[in-house]
């Protein structure tokens, strides 16, 4: 199976589930979601995620100056986005179980 197909369905949802516990910029969100086995997230598809879920209200942004080269823009959830998370996440539990019980023993 193509995980790529799969990672495309759920992005959204584990863009802000890196994001639930502290604020990140893109590329610290990136090495989140490849550090927790989602080693095939391309660059891209994270950065157009983030600006998806931003001009849907789910994110709030900001600015912060580096010493070590340009300005970093942050995003962080904001109560809708904490929502979207918890429905997002709900949803993706009842298709995980119900992957779960068509697949049986098979895996």
């Amino acid at each position: 199976m193509d995980t790529t197909q799969l990672l495309k369905g759920v992005l959204d949802l584990a863009v802000l589930a890196a994001l639930r516990d502290e604020d990140g910029y893109g590329y610290d969100i990136l090495r989140r979601l490849r550090g927790a086995g989602l080693e095939d997230v391309g660059d891209a598809s994270v950065y157009g995620t983030l600006r998806r879920l931003f001009n849907a209200g789910f994110l709030n942004t900001y600015v912060v100056p580096s010493d070590e080269g340009p300005h970093r823009k942050y995003y962080g959830l904001n109560p809708a986005g904490r929502a979207e998370l918890q429905r997002s996440g709900k949803v993706w539990h009842g298709f995980a179980s119900i992957m779960d019980e068509l697949l049986g023993e098979t895996v």
